[in-house]
């Protein structure tokens, strides 16, 4: 039986693989625990095999007094947490980065492949990379660091930018139809991929995503769909966005571009369990999380 400890006892994707595992019962024992006082520090780490740092400050924000405060939960916090995972004798520790390492969407094509150099634009996507920075020279052999470094990820209770997209697709009759292009990584799929990490010991540099790329106007269109409703496509509104969208960062947000090369992705087992059709249908329902 693996034991795992998640750091960040709140976070979505931690409490969504605690979930995830429960449908295989005597294979993973887990605990959570909160990073946000001192306490942790007196926490016992020897008991577990695996950390999962899931604590962090997940939103971007252009608010320069934030800065420090970026630095101090989401490098130096992941870095003390490695450290004492490693002098404990844990032997792997996991950390969610993000894809905004590499940056903000464009309104160009963008595709991430292996030798794209990352070149975040804002101190959330700087203090991640400097947290990778920070913890890649603690690995050895008895020590295994596996850093995700995932896209926008979405599921059932997930915050961010979704699910403001499927409230507009509920209540709007026409959306812009842009041609756009994203890497997206629907809860289920990330937990597999998680499990496997796991299950296999892994080290490394990982970029999971949906078998599918994006496109955020058919997207609108299938979540309005799943929900009964009929959603009218139209460039009508595409120059005027691509003038605001000069501007504005939110609406790169929304329709840029940003994708990893699929061969990025691909791993030795299937952890795309669900397709777009599915996930989304998944998403939408009214079960209760």
């Amino acid at each position: 039986m693996k034991k795992i400890l998640i750091t960040g006892s709140s976070s979505y994707v931690g409490t969504s693989l605690q979930k995830w595992l429960k449908n295989y019962p005597g294979k993973y024992s887990i605990d959570s625990i909160s990073l946000r006082n001192d306490l942790w520090k007196k926490k016992d780490f020897s008991e577990y095999d695996v950390v999962l740092h899931m604590a962090g400050i997940a939103h971007v924000s252009s608010d320069p007094k934030m800065e420090e405060m970026y630095y101090k939960v989401n490098r130096d916090l992941t870095i003390e947490t490695a450290e004492k995972s490693k002098e404990e004798g844990v032997k792997q520790f996991i950390f969610m980065s993000s894809i905004i390492v590499y940056g903000d969407s464009s309104s160009n094509n963008r595709v991430i492949n292996k030798n794209t150099v990352p070149t975040p634009s804002n101190f959330y996507g700087n203090s991640k990379l400097k947290a990778e920075e920070g913890i890649k020279p603690l690995e050895n052999n008895e020590f295994k660091i596996a850093i995700i470094r995932p896209p926008m990820i979405y599921g059932k209770g997930s915050k961010g930018n979704y699910p403001k997209l499927s409230k507009v697709a509920q209540k709007i009759p026409v959306f812009p139809d842009i041609r756009n292009q994203r890497s997206m990584l629907h809860i289920d799929n990330l937990c597999e991929f998680i499990r496997f990490m796991i299950d296999n010991e892994e080290s490394g540099l990982f970029f999971p995503q949906n078998r599918e790329y994006v496109n955020t106007s058919e997207m609108v269109k299938l979540i309005a769909d799943v929900h009964g409703k009929k959603i009218r496509l139209t460039r009508i509104f595409n120059s005027f966005l691509g003038i605001i969208g000069r501007k504005f960062g939110i609406v790169n947000k929304i329709f840029g571009n940003l994708v990893y090369e699929q061969s990025l992705s691909e791993y030795t087992e299937d952890y795309r369990i669900k397709n777009l059709r599915e996930s989304i249908i998944d998403t939408e329902s009214n079960d209760k999380i």
